[in-house]
């Protein structure tokens, strides 16, 4: 089995020394660069399975590196930043990021974080026993066609639609769980994110993300509803 890749992308010399050495000693191959052109270069020799990607980067920040990332490799994305706001991680998950951990960090906790972006990117999720006789089918969800063994999302006109691995996995809930109202608790325990806390935005961010995707009309959502109060709830589209 071969090592998972992780691309590093920290301006701070002791940042990429630190995790070169932790990542590489629990078995994951690792790459550190200093910027986004070093960044951009690497990637054109190797293909990394995850990105850890500092948000404070000199010339092209993190926010713009995540999104040309996003737009052009199948890779997971955690962001690092020096920063405890919560703008910073909104902004981050609204280019993308699966994940956001602020410095100074403890080194397992990252680990946690990055095993856990890697299982979700890796690893098909359970599925119940309807998913399960059609491993293969393609389902219908508002606009869009969900590929539940490619883990990929497309549109009308059959072209791939970027995709994170966490909101793979909240459409497959969706799918998995119709005309059910589910709350953000039930959402992340569903999903397999155990990272934020029941009643943090990154829910909320994620499904304003897939709206944008698959509703025909986002600021009208009819196929993931909001429950004032409760939850979300996917509505499937009547045949």
């Amino acid at each position: 089995m071969s090592l998972a890749k992780i691309l590093v992308v920290d301006d701070d010399v002791d940042v990429r020394r630190v995790l070169t050495e932790y990542l590489g000693n629990h078995g994951y191959a690792v790459h550190a660069v200093g910027d986004g052109a070093a960044m951009n270069a690497q990637l054109e020799r190797e293909l990394p399975d995850l990105v850890l990607l500092d948000l404070g980067l000199p010339g092209e920040d993190g926010i713009t590196l995540a999104r040309q990332l996003r737009a052009r490799y199948p890779v997971g994305i955690i962001m690092l930043t020096a920063s405890s706001e919560p703008v910073d991680r909104i902004v981050g998950l609204e280019v993308g990021a699966d994940d956001y951990i602020a410095k100074p960090f403890d080194p397992r906790e990252l680990r946690a974080r990055i095993k856990s972006v890697l299982r979700r990117l890796q690893a098909p999720a359970s599925a119940p026993a309807a998913s399960l006789k059609s491993p293969n089918a393609r389902v219908c969800i508002g606009r869009c066609e969900l590929d539940l063994a490619a883990h990929a999302l497309f549109d009308a006109h059959g072209a791939e639609v970027p995709l994170t691995a966490m909101e793979f996995d909240l459409l497959k809930v969706f799918v998995d769980h119709p005309n059910q109202v589910l709350s953000r608790d039930r959402l992340l325990t569903l999903s397999r994110d155990r990272s934020w806390e029941p009643y943090d935005r990154s829910i909320d961010i994620r499904i304003t993300r897939l709206r944008r995707k698959v509703e025909e009309d986002p600021e009208n959502p009819r196929t993931i509803r909001t429950v004032r109060g409760a939850g979300y709830m996917y509505v499937p589209a009547l045949m």
